[in-house]
């Protein structure tokens, strides 16, 4: 799509500006003032292609495929870093939503069938791990994530959450028009809002770009306990905030990255940070949807 291609208004015409301070109070169950979900990212990369990140650079600058070691990298995810998610999570209670690749139903049977045992609320990634901008057939696409998680779930995902976050022009609209009811890549807001496509309204539940570690990690190249640092202080404050107007936190992670056996332990320090106030609901994504959309008498 050419820049002229590209209608700034039609993109902040998908909803009304308006600030958190000017709006109708929001109430979660009990007067809680946050609520927490967890969103595990798993996604298929091939090994005959460029990697979507790297931790190692190409040697002598010069790009190499088969590239092993960044394949390797995120492939150790999978094989361990992985369960320890299962782990934490279950060790807690808590359930996260699983944000997944459509081909990785297949490639990752094993560990998608446990995220589904574990009661994890699936939402779609992609069939394969692209920027929306390079798939040519969006509709098919969505329609074949979808078919994945309906054939391994039973049931098809309510939510989306494109690769990287990316969405063109019509990827919205798309997504409406297959059914999906709400989408993360729209992080601009402590609350769900409610967007505008041509098959009707879509809400947005905010997701993050702040306690995600591959912004932390494989972007900014923090510490390793950067996850909890930032995060006990987004949920404080989030926490405080509450007090008026309830917030929404979520936390993004991946298998390769926060899966990794010196950051694992400050996953763990953040949720027992969160767990030792009251006042908070953990939930999925599917579970603010419907909170919000009963809140609105949607």
């Amino acid at each position: 799509m050419a820049d002229s291609d590209i209608d700034p208004e039609r993109i902040r015409g998908r909803l009304p500006f308006v600030p958190i301070t000017r709006r109708p109070p929001l109430r979660l169950p009990n007067d809680a003032r946050v609520a927490v979900w967890t969103i595990v990212n798993v996604e298929t990369w091939s090994p005959a292609g460029p990697m979507p990140r790297a931790v190692l650079p190409p040697p002598m600058g010069q790009p190499l495929l088969p590239d092993i070691p960044n394949w390797a990298w995120h492939e150790y995810g999978m094989r361990v870093g992985f369960w320890r998610f299962l782990e934490v999570l279950g060790a807690r209670g808590l359930k996260a939503s699983f944000a997944v690749n459509g081909s990785a139903c297949r490639v990752y049977a094993e560990a998608c069938e446990a995220a589904h045992a574990a009661g994890w609320d699936f939402i779609g990634h992609g069939f394969v791990q692209r920027p929306m901008h390079r798939v040519e057939d969006q509709p098919g696409a969505i329609r074949d994530t979808i078919e994945a998680i309906r054939a391994l779930t039973g049931k098809a995902p309510r939510g989306w959450e494109s690769p990287g976050l990316t969405e063109t022009m019509d990827t919205l609209d798309h997504l409406a028009e297959a059914g999906i009811e709400y989408v993360c890549d729209w992080c601009l807001d402590d609350q769900p809002v409610t967007l505008s496509t041509t098959s009707g309204p879509i809400v947005s539940v905010p997701y993050t770009v702040e306690i995600n570690d591959v912004v932390m990690t494989a972007v900014q190249g923090h510490r390793s306990d950067e996850i909890y640092r930032r995060g006990v202080d987004q949920f404080d404050r989030l926490f405080l905030d509450g007090a008026t107007q309830p917030r929404v936190m979520a936390i993004s992670i991946h298998p390769y990255l926060t899966g990794a056996p010196h950051r694992i332990k400050y996953l763990e320090m953040l949720y027992d940070h969160i767990l030792g106030h009251e006042g908070v609901v953990h939930w999925t994504g599917s579970e603010i949807l419907d909170w919000y959309k009963g809140d609105h008498g949607g």
